[in-house]
């Protein structure tokens, strides 16, 4: 196994560094990228709209939102082996085809269940571009101190692409009907196809065998219900479906696992997990993922139902969010070639807990600016920890298995925030339900007491002052729920400092 310091230094003679041809390269991966994190977010503005028109029922509804991310998760790691065995160019540009097909299925749909198809497609597809994207950056880039800088380039591109959706979609429902913001895919899935062939290259295992169809089951078996409880619990509690999902989560975890043991080429080399920078990337990106996901949760919500902005406005102030994490993940490449990685990536998680801490202090009064900040700070630590953690990932792996060890890294990375949502919106939820109960029994209808989002919407049918104590509840909770973030951040910020010691 080639770990990270076992890479040729920019000096050495094995090392081959990219030109502009390359550069333009990395361009063309950018695209699928930035188009995945805007499908992610497009659907927000367009959701009322679709609503209107395909009058989904309420599970009809939740699949809507919920089933393009389900499917991306649960089938990333396949795609990211089947890459490695058919080519990861080739694999690449079918998954963008079929992206653009499932968006044309996405954009005319005529009833709930076909948008619901479609987006199931979108996952399916949209998980094989992932991971192609990243390893190719790999074949690209073979000097390590320009790959990781392409790689902290690309990590940036989702986070772009989410802060960008609001805005897109907002554009387009000005003037066209709901199925537009599903059009976006067709112009950029065009130049990829057109570009591919003559800047990417084309590279597969040619020692790998024949993808293992029951390593494909175990591991759908195995992710599917895990992100399904996790998701349902974020909505519903630890109610018997949560347990019954998570149950056969762990149960095909473990059969999984115990078929890789046995494989000569299995699905998942499980021997990458021997390698200390390996683990603890991944459990950075894991802990790290989960705060960012939890602190963008409460973040839109805050700025939506305490400070009142439309989700148009409030999708434009994720802007400098993105952009901060943009700078981060270019400098912190840079910086790790003077300094060792470890402090680089603890320098990035505690910039992440001066900005959960600084949430940790926001009132019902606070000024946009300031809740902004604080979220910048945390991205600013997602974009340092995205490229280094993603970079020692990819680059423990030997060159057949970047495309498996790059659908890992995005698994962990999804994982993360579906538990970030579920655990801390779950504890902010809980801390919200348990003040109104205590504070405003008697006052307000019993529905009114499960989220501030019934307080807004019946603002105009409730007693006067209740609208603002509800603000101010759900801002406590938001309160304790970064305060809480900031200690484990903290905690977390050690690992680097121990296990990735001296490493450039």
């Amino acid at each position: 196994m080639t770990s990270y310091c076992e890479y040729p230094t920019p000096s050495s003679p094995l090392a081959s560094r990219a030109g502009p041809r390359q550069w333009a390269g990395l361009a063309v991966l950018a695209l699928p990228t930035l188009l995945l994190g805007l499908d992610v977010t497009l659907l927000y503005l367009a959701f009322p709209a679709l609503a209107a028109d395909l009058k989904p029922d309420s599970a009809q509804a939740l699949w809507i939102m919920d089933i393009y991310g389900f499917f991306i998760s649960g089938f990333l790691i396949t795609m990211g082996t089947l890459g490695d065995r058919i080519g990861r160019r080739k694999l690449l540009m079918l998954g963008a085809g079929g992206f653009a097909l499932a968006s044309l299925l996405a954009a005319f749909a005529s009833t709930a269940m076909q948008l619901i198809v479609a987006r199931a497609l979108l996952g399916f597809t949209g998980a094989a571009l992932m991971p192609s994207t990243l390893a190719l950056i790999s074949n690209l880039f073979r000097d390590p101190s320009q790959r990781a800088l392409a790689i902290g380039i690309w990590a940036t591109m989702f986070a772009l692409g989410m802060a960008a959706g609001p805005l897109v979609g907002g554009m387009l429902l000005d003037h066209f009907w709901w199925g537009s913001a599903f059009l976006v895919a067709l112009p950029v899935v065009a130049v990829l196809w057109l570009c591919a062939p003559w800047l990417l290259p084309e590279y597969r295992d040619e020692t790998s065998g024949r993808l293992d169809l029951p390593s494909v089951a175990l591991s759908l078996l195995a992710l599917l219900p895990l992100i399904y409880g996790v998701k349902h619990f974020a909505r519903h509690g630890l109610d018997w479906q949560a347990v019954a999902a998570l149950l056969i989560g762990v149960l095909g975890l473990l059969l999984f696992v115990k078929r890789q043991q046995r494989l000569a080429d299995p699905l998942l080399d499980l021997s990458l997990f021997r390698g200390r920078s390996f683990t603890a990337a991944l459990l950075i990106l894991l802990v790290g993922l989960m705060g960012v996901g939890g602190a963008m949760l409460l973040v839109t919500q805050y700025l939506q139902l305490v400070s009142g902005l439309s989700p148009r406005v409030a999708g434009a102030w994720m802007g400098p969010p993105a952009l901060a994490m943009l700078v981060a993940a270019i400098s912190a490449p840079l910086l790790a070639r003077r300094f060792p990685v470890g402090q680089v990536v603890a320098g990035a998680l505690l910039f992440s807990v001066l900005g959960y801490l600084m949430l940790a202090r926001v009132d019902a009064e606070a000024r946009t600016i300031q809740v902004v900040s604080g979220f910048a700070l945390i991205y600013l630590g997602l974009g340092a920890i995205a490229a280094l953690g993603t970079d020692l990932v990819v680059a423990a792996a030997p060159p057949g298995k970047a495309g498996s060890a790059a659908s890992l890294s995005e698994t962990v990375q999804e994982l993360g925030v579906a538990l970030g949502v579920a655990l801390l919106g779950s504890l902010s939820s809980g801390l919200y339900r348990a003040s109104v109960t205590e504070q405003l029994s008697g006052t307000v209808p019993t529905a009114v007491r499960e989220s501030l989002w019934e307080v807004v919407s019946m603002a105009d049918r409730l007693p006067a002052g209740v609208l603002d104590q509800a603000r101010e509840i759900f801002t406590q909770g938001l309160n304790l729920t970064a305060l809480i973030t900031a200690v484990g951040i903290g905690l977390l910020a050690m690992v680097p400092m121990i296990a990735l010691p001296g490493r450039r």
